[in-house]
């Protein structure tokens, strides 16, 4: 089914070493568009080819010629007389871990296609992988046909996705089955193994499908904050665009713009000044989107660079740490603190649409006999979620490590930062939904509150929502929720 599903996209998306968005990439890899690699740019990687050979000829090339990690003074050029492409067939093994959870098909995709455009943008800068071409060949036979590894997920730190990827060049060379499709083996080159699995395409591919997911609830979210605030009658002076435009701090006057917008028109305010769930929209949500579009940028320049160890060229080999994905670790890091304060803020405003004195409504916004609880069991739900994801929040940059017989003693850990981006891509729905239901409830409560601005909002999920209030499992009503969060995402945008 996935690899007929990639054949059968229309939608073209190029895979040529340039730029390669998040957004692309989230397409191709459930199926909505389909790779296209560049032909011409795949065939001058026999430039990149040659220069490697050429280093390999002229003396120690690290992992060609000599042993990885704590092996590297140790040389292999003369071990029994062994095949040059013995030493890279035994590196694969050894590091094909083979341990974990399996990836999802998707997310096999994605990292396919990534490693692909990493080795295709060192024939653009004139420096790269060296990769053979019979092997980056098949690399892209296995792109254009959407035949898929297994790969299973230990064994990156964020120096590179070496163990999964070693699963792939094993798949590549025939030791290995394919998951779905096929493609012919090809035989190692002497130079390929280390360039092979030295990248973080796994990685990039994790992050940025889950980057995709979380764009679409921090959107959502903006919109759940207005059905909120017309619910509980918010001030709208503290949304206003002119108080913001005041301290422009990056994405806050767009999220205030938008947000100002869909309440124009609500009823008269029932507080002078709001709590902060309410009050402080715009500075929470702001900073999220902000960390979205820092993300954005890291990854599409990883995806779109050659950063393989060592990397070749007509003037020589370049021995180099361009592996360390600090800059990535760092921008998943604060990605998954702001969001995490979106969800936050979302758990306080529910807390306030329970309450009577802030709706001028039941409490739990029940419905039924007296002492019903109405929505009371949808706080525990939204705490529990919210306990789950709270570790997730800890700087992964702020790990330590020595490995290696402790030649190797940094990491970024940035596969760990992705992982927990792709976690809370997963639970993070669930929060926004409990609050989404409580705030619809409350407008078919009081529908004179609604404005034409959030009209449309209000309407995706009111038309899937269970109208009879009694009590009853929350469950197949928030489920429901999470199922439209993508369509509401699709009826907000921020300027800029």
């Amino acid at each position: 089914m996935e690899h007929q599903q990639v054949r059968a996209a229309t939608r073209g998306v190029a895979v040529d070493g340039r730029a390669l968005s998040p957004a692309d990439l989230d397409d191709v890899a459930h199926g909505r568009a389909r790779p296209v690699v560049d032909e011409a740019v795949l065939a001058s990687l026999d430039a990149v080819h040659a220069a490697m050979e050429a280093a390999r000829a002229a003396g120690a090339v690290y992992g060609a010629t000599t042993g990885v990690g704590a092996n590297k003074d140790v040389g292999i050029t003369e071990e029994q007389g062994e095949h040059p492409r013995a030493h890279g067939l035994r590196l694969l093994r050894s590091h094909a871990a083979s341990l974990g959870p399996v990836e999802d098909g998707p997310t096999t995709r994605a990292a396919l296609v990534v490693r692909l455009n990493q080795l295709l943008a060192g024939a653009h800068a004139g420096l790269g992988a060296g990769i053979s071409p019979p092997v980056v060949g098949a690399l892209a036979e296995a792109v254009r046909s959407g035949a898929l590894p297994t790969l299973h997920r230990f064994g990156g730190i964020g120096t590179s996705d070496l163990a999964p990827l070693a699963e792939l060049g094993l798949t590549l060379v025939g030791e290995r089955p394919w998951r779905t499709g096929a493609v012919q083996p090809v035989p190692l080159g002497p130079a390929d193994a280390l360039p092979l699995i030295s990248s973080h395409a796994l990685t990039l591919a994790t992050a940025s499908l889950a980057l995709v997911r979380v764009r679409q609830l921090l959107l959502a979210g903006l919109g759940v904050s207005a059905l909120s605030f017309l619910a509980l009658r918010g001030n709208a002076q503290a949304w206003a665009p002119r108080v913001h435009a005041a301290r422009p701090h990056p994405r806050q006057p767009q999220v205030a713009a938008a947000l100002s917008a869909l309440v124009a028109g609500g009823p008269p305010p029932a507080r002078l000044q709001d709590p902060f769930a309410l009050r402080t929209v715009p500075q929470v949500l702001a900073p999220a989107f902000a960390a979205a579009d820092a993300l954005d940028g890291v990854l599409t320049l990883e995806a779109s660079s050659p950063g393989e160890n060592p990397l070749v060229g007509a003037d020589g080999v370049f021995h180099h740490g361009q592996f360390h994905a600090a800059s990535l670790a760092t921008a998943l890091d604060t990605l998954r603190a702001t969001a995490f304060g979106v969800l936050t803020l979302s758990a306080a405003r529910l807390a306030l649409l329970l309450r009577p004195e802030h709706t001028g409504l039941r409490a739990f916004l029940a419905a039924g006999p007296r002492g019903s609880s109405g929505l009371m069991i949808g706080e525990y739900v939204v705490q529990d979620v919210l306990a789950e994801l709270r570790p997730g929040t800890a700087p992964m940059t702020a790990g330590t490590v020595s490995i290696s017989l402790g030649l190797e003693e940094h990491a970024s850990f940035a596969t760990q930062g992705a992982r927990a981006l792709r976690h809370t891509a997963e639970l993070a729905p669930l929060v926004l939904a409990v609050e989404a239901l409580a705030a619809v409830r409350a407008l078919r409560a009081a529908p004179d509150r609604l404005t034409p601005g959030a009209a449309a909002l209000f309407a995706v999920f009111d038309e899937v929502l269970d109208r009879d209030a009694r009590d009853a499992p929350i469950g197949p009503d928030v489920q429901r929720v999470v199922e439209r969060v993508p369509e509401l995402a699709l009826l907000l945008r921020l300027d800029g």
